[in-house]
């Protein structure tokens, strides 16, 4: 008899010192989209005891007062006191940002002012290139209804739960900064059999005791997540509960520890149930490819999915700066496909998906402010915010396609 496969995967609160930085960055590129949507935006925030440094460069005919927006979503995510060790109002922020190199802008936008009205779409498509080189990679399964791995789906719910019962304070004394993980058992088919483990670490006020902690978990966060979001076909009856398992989790978010733009690019994806190229999401506009192109390669990969022709897909492209078409596009179905060879679904992709930086933008709606709500509980597979790399429209040209 073969021993049981344990899969895991983590997510963090929106108070987590990295998610604090990402939050922080996309509510200023969401600012810069709305007042000019044509911003190039590459925008980094790091974060210390008391100080965030936000950098990069930006171009755009937009203006951010940085520092209000920085203490705007601190009053959001819940740091409003010194007491748990940030306050939005006194901390330090410095503003480093620049100007985009020119260098890096005309492979992004070789079309402006009357050319660029003037031109036909094709033309658009052709002329705008890759803002990086780099490799990017999307991902579906059919073990949930979201198509998501369900190690990271049930993670992500946990920690949205999480801080829901402290903003509408179902549980007090909680504090802003948590981290969930789940470990799910999976049977020789590669289905999810079992809820193995499920760990929170959240941080609480002092006299918050340890046992009130896991009585209070278990009852508000943890059973509630998997009665609504796990089907017969999954055991969670009997899993093991690790609360703080220090003990004590008084002191966090960026007080505690340092935090970055960029830093938890496996919890923004698949949980590591997929590749990923390296490239970090937040604080990027539409044409870095490094968030673009990811999110069309999970759209591709969904509608793969969600037309029927494989169990599971993980979709490849890859990019050279300057450059409008993929260097490279791959489709593995892992032995998945369902009536249909893997060849033929790659070949449909090609022939349905235009995966130029352009064609991604225009045909997903890149150009508006919708980012800030992606940087935190996962950029895919959500079901509280709609994001068009998760629609299903392409089901029937794959179909066709494939025929």
């Amino acid at each position: 008899m073969s021993e049981p496969r344990l899969i895991s995967a983590e997510s963090v609160t929106e108070g987590h010192p990295d998610k604090v930085c990402d939050q922080i960055s996309d509510a200023i590129l969401d600012d810069l989209l709305r007042q000019d949507p044509q911003s190039h935006v590459a925008v980094e925030t790091s974060a210390a005891t008391g100080t965030f440094l936000i950098f990069g460069e930006v171009t755009s005919e937009g203006y951010v007062d940085v520092q209000a927006k920085v203490r705007e979503v601190l009053r959001r995510i819940g740091y409003t006191s010194s007491a748990i060790g940030l306050d939005a109002d006194s901390c330090g922020v410095l503003v480093a940002i620049s100007e985009q190199s020119a260098e890096i802008n005309q492979g992004v936008a070789r079309l402006s002012g009357e050319r660029e009205s003037a031109a036909s779409r094709e033309e658009r498509y052709e002329a705008q290139g890759a803002g990086d080189q780099g490799v990017m990679f999307g991902y579906a399964t059919d073990e949930t209804d979201t198509l998501m791995p369900l190690p990271i789906y049930l993670a992500h719910k946990l920690s949205y739960r999480l801080a829901q019962v402290r903003h509408d304070g179902t549980v007090p004394h909680l504090r802003p900064d948590g981290k969930t993980q789940v470990t799910i058992e999976y049977d020789e088919n590669n289905t999810p059999r079992r809820v193995d483990t499920v760990l929170i670490s959240t941080q609480h006020d002092p006299e918050a005791t340890h046992e009130w902690l896991e009585t209070q978990l278990k009852a508000h966060v943890i059973d509630p997540v998997l009665d609504e979001a796990l089907g017969t076909g999954v055991e969670h009856g009997s899993y093991r509960q690790l609360v703080n398992p220090t003990g004590s989790f008084v002191l966090g978010g960026p007080a505690a520890d340092a935090g970055l733009t960029g830093r938890k690019i496996i919890v923004d994806t698949y949980g590591g149930a997929a590749h990923h190229g390296g490239g970090a999401f937040s604080g990027k506009d539409p044409s870095k490819v490094d968030r673009s192109a990811a999110y069309a390669t999970r759209w591709v990969a969904k509608n793969i999915v969600a037309a029927g022709l494989a169990h599971r897909v993980e979709v490849q492209v890859a990019y050279a700066i300057g450059v409008a078409d993929p260097v490279s596009v791959n489709v593995e179905t892992f032995g998945t496909e369902i009536d249909v060879s893997r060849d033929q679904i790659a070949a449909a992709v090609r022939q349905v998906f235009d995966l130029r930086p352009a064609a991604i933008i225009d045909e997903l709606d890149l150009k508006r402010p919708i980012y800030e709500r992606t940087a935190a509980y996962g950029h895919f597979g959500r079901t509280d915010v709609e994001f068009p790399w998760e629609r299903v429209n392409k089901v029937e040209e794959l179909k066709a396609a494939v025929r």
